[in-house]
């Protein structure tokens, strides 16, 4: 399998280029330095090489396939790689604008950051919100964290997607538009540099995850609707 790099990852990993060119430069004039400046330079270096092949392995995005037997047009994949920090009860006032269940999962710096479409359906909601940048697993996060929500309608099933903004993010991407027909585990987007995705889900969903269990975008199912 090709080793593939996401979209809207570039310009960071230029970024991270740009810096290893100059300190690479100043390393190269060294003898310019004392030894001990030398050391510095050599070590700061040193450093920044290791984060732009790290940045390389960050921003992978390996093919995705639903882990189903059979198809089922009921179940719901999780939209992002990570660790389920929260199942409850959760009033959706952007989107659903109803009492819905809550599946939060917290995605490390060691994670694939490309979240995905957990159904199938129209994109009827896109907004972006500017917020604060709490720690990901903060109760709090959801609500005041910079994210973007995205509502989209699964036959007849209104499901809301948000991709909130971490303690050390830089940057949301968000790919959906309003209008857009949309498969599951198509690419929604990333976060860039750790973060944390909420998936919000009509009330009777028969939800199959628990808070500690790891789940892969694309490929675990995380619920199933009733109907």
């Amino acid at each position: 399998m090709a080793f593939k790099l996401a979209n809207g990852s570039g310009k960071v990993i230029r970024k991270i280029f740009w810096i290893v060119l100059v300190i690479g430069v100043i390393l190269f004039l060294q003898m310019k330095f004392p030894d001990e400046i030398s050391y510095v330079i050599m070590a700061i270096l040193g450093f920044a090489v290791v984060v732009f092949f790290f940045s390389f392995w960050f921003f992978r995005d390996p093919d995705r396939w639903p882990d189903l037997e059979e198809e089922n047009d009921r179940a719901i994949i999780a939209p992002a790689d990570g660790t389920v920090i929260k199942v409850d009860q959760y009033l959706d006032e952007e989107y659903r604008m109803e009492e819905s269940q809550r599946v939060s999962i917290f995605m490390s710096v060691f994670n694939v950051h490309v979240n995905r479409y957990p159904v199938k359906g129209k994109v009827e909601y896109v907004n972006y919100k500017k917020g604060k940048f709490m720690a990901a697993w903060n109760d709090k996060a959801s609500e005041y964290n910079e994210q973007a929500v995205v509502g989209v309608n699964a036959n007849g099933n209104q499901v809301t997607i948000k991709q909130i903004a971490g303690l050390i993010a830089t940057r949301i991407v968000c790919y959906a538009d309003v209008g857009d027909e949309v498969e599951q585990a198509q690419k929604l987007g990333l976060i860039k540099f750790g973060s944390r995705v909420d998936i919000i889900l009509p009330d009777e969903t028969d939800i199959k995850v628990k808070v500690g269990d790891r789940v892969k975008a694309g490929e675990t199912v995380i619920g199933e609707f009733f109907t």
